[in-house]
């Protein structure tokens, strides 16, 4: 246990300063986990990393970023999904499936390298950082191309968090309406918390109802990439792939633990300490990957990625905002 002691003391020092930096108005919403990916990638630019200290960063990317994914289910109410309503289901549903077909054909249209263009895809339709993290460990992704696509999922869900809420007046939707509308599309929790807010308290129970739906999606989602992944890495036969693909047992462990906050038996106060503790070790996690990250990785595939990110981000919005108009004249 002792050689990871450096790495993982260096993590969490970085992972604290996010959090604390993440407390600033403006930074509030690119949130923690980004910033500590940016801090990962100062430190290791001004100071460099010592060998001492790669086994507990490798630690912090690795086990604690997936243990951090497991407490995050303390966070989903499986009793809050269903009450939605299938109307809502459907519409998260509809936003990941188009999000992952149009932002990953963007990337491969646009060159991206396959992994990057898939988990910026999965970051941008299902649910940010937490998505890129939980994909990568399915389809073997380095932790330069983790790092890279985590930021600029980031970047796209800040700048559009500022596009809803200049543009939410002139929506023409109601305020559970644009709720839901920004649950559904915006990447992060921390994006859709940031731009429901402006238009009250009952925008900001729906969307985040609908964005932890998405989250909720997540598991099915990995797996069947794992498939997926599996298929082109062996080029196995149809249906032979289900045999090699590897369970992630962090996903089942986030189902598990949104069971047992569904069902109460974890009291209210600990879920939230709970669900603190995830950001932190995810934060930990970022941290770490921006310590182990190639500063050049981001010039050889960021910029082709962030277009196709951003081309595929806007015509989700557009998608999603078609979908929560045509919810509205059906009710």
């Amino acid at each position: 246990m002792r050689k990871y002691v450096h790495g993982l003391l260096l993590t969490l020092g970085l992972a604290l300063t996010a959090q604390v930096l993440a407390r600033v108005p403006v930074l509030s919403i690119v949130g923690p986990l980004v910033i500590a990916i940016l801090l990962g990638m100062a430190w290791r630019a001004a100071r460099g990393v010592t060998a001492g200290a790669v086994p507990g960063i490798d630690f912090s990317g690795r086990i604690l970023l997936r243990t951090g994914i497991v407490l995050l289910g303390m966070r989903l109410h499986l009793g809050d999904v269903v009450q939605a309503g299938a109307g809502s289901v459907a519409i998260a549903l509809a936003d990941i499936v188009f999000g992952l077909l149009v932002v990953y054909g963007l990337c491969r249209w646009l060159g991206v390298e396959a992994r990057i263009g898939m988990l910026t895809a999965c970051g941008t339709a299902i649910c940010g950082a937490a998505a890129v993290g939980a994909i990568g460990s399915q389809i073997n992704a380095r932790e330069e191309e983790v790092a890279v696509s985590t930021g600029i999922v980031a970047l796209l869900g800040t700048g559009f968090t500022v596009v809803y809420t200049l543009v939410y007046p002139f929506l023409g939707l109601s305020s559970e309406l644009y709720g839901l509308f920004s649950g559904a599309t915006l990447h992060e929790i921390a994006h859709v918390l940031a731009a429901a807010a402006p238009a009250g308290s009952a925008a900001l129970d729906v969307a985040v109802v609908a964005k932890l739906t998405r989250v909720a999606l997540l598991v099915p989602v990995a797996l069947l990439i794992g498939w997926w992944a599996a298929r082109q890495e062996r080029g196995e036969q149809q249906g032979e792939g289900w045999k090699k693909v590897t369970l992630p047992w962090f996903l089942f462990g986030f189902l598990a633990a949104s069971g047992v906050h569904s069902l109460g038996i974890v009291p209210a106060d600990w879920a939230d300490r709970l669900v603190r503790l995830a950001y932190l070790l995810m934060t930990m996690a970022m941290a770490g990957l921006g310590l182990n990250a190639d500063p050049g990785a981001f010039r050889r595939h960021g910029t082709r990625a962030l277009t196709a990110g951003l081309a595929g981000s806007a015509l989700l919005s557009l998608f999603g905002y078609g979908l929560v108009r045509l919810l509205a004249y059906i009710h």
